[in-house]
């Protein structure tokens, strides 16, 4: 399990902090570390990469690998259950921007807004007005919920967080201390980004316009446990919106 994770992290090497920790990383994955390994060293391990694990994307695919020839024949169109063209999902997704954004005072949209935790009720309630108001298909549906891991984190990507709220979710992460200009200006790009798209993968912070205030990115405005904690938080508005 320990070199699955090494070699996940391996693919992350383009950020700053996983980037330090390479070479374990990549003595990880060899059979030689782990001749005459102590329970020493595998929590130095523990301790070392333990503020990297966030960084792994949620569902990570394992590649499948064919092997066989393959001839073409007359062609046929068939219909597949499941599947829309991307003209049709992407007209799917801009009425139900439009649908949900008049309907912003329905319970599960107002708590997806507000970030206040689901329950498969409101999953489920917002999958019956999208259907019942014409607006998808069940296929639409399920699409949706594959290609944004969940029907809830699709709809917040098209409502976004309200401001308030946003703001409200990293007002915890500066307890007990007095951020620089910088890093003001730094929380104010995530609060923006949470208003605009609802949620926020952690690597996104080491991408413009984060970049810009720093070349390392968040590693380079904030202290390792600061970093820690800001990836708490937004996990935590992620998960709100997964019942």
């Amino acid at each position: 399990q320990l070199k699955d994770i090494a070699g996940l992290l391996e693919e992350k090497q383009a950020i700053p902090m996983v980037k330090e920790v390479m070479p374990l990383i990549q003595e990880l994955q060899t059979d030689e570390w782990w001749q005459d390994v102590t329970l020493p060293m595998l929590e130095q391990v523990r301790k070392k990469l333990r503020t990297l694990i966030k960084l792994i994307d949620k569902q990570a695919r394992k590649p499948v690998y064919t092997n066989f020839e393959d001839e073409m024949g007359v062609a046929a169109e068939i219909e597949l259950p499941g599947f829309t063209s991307v003209d049709n999902f992407e007209r799917f997704r801009a009425k139900a921007r439009h649908f949900l954004k008049q309907h912003e005072d329905h319970i599960a949209i107002h708590k997806l807004r507000s970030n206040e935790a689901l329950t498969k009720t409101d999953l489920a309630e917002l999958e019956r007005i999208l259907i019942e108001g014409g607006i998808g298909t069940p296929d639409d549906i399920e699409k949706a919920k594959t290609e944004s891991h969940g029907l809830g984190l699709f709809v917040r990507s098209l409502v976004g967080l309200d401001r308030h709220a946003a703001t409200h979710a990293l007002a915890a992460f500066m307890e007990g201390w007095t951020p620089t200009s910088k890093q003001i200006e730094f929380l104010d790009e995530i609060i923006h980004h949470l208003t605009e798209h609802g949620s926020m993968a952690a690597d996104r912070l080491y991408e413009s316009p984060y970049i810009d205030f720093n070349p390392q990115g968040v590693d380079g405005v904030f202290a390792p446990d600061q970093v820690e904690k800001l990836f708490g938080i937004l996990e935590e508005v992620r998960e709100r919106a997964v019942a």
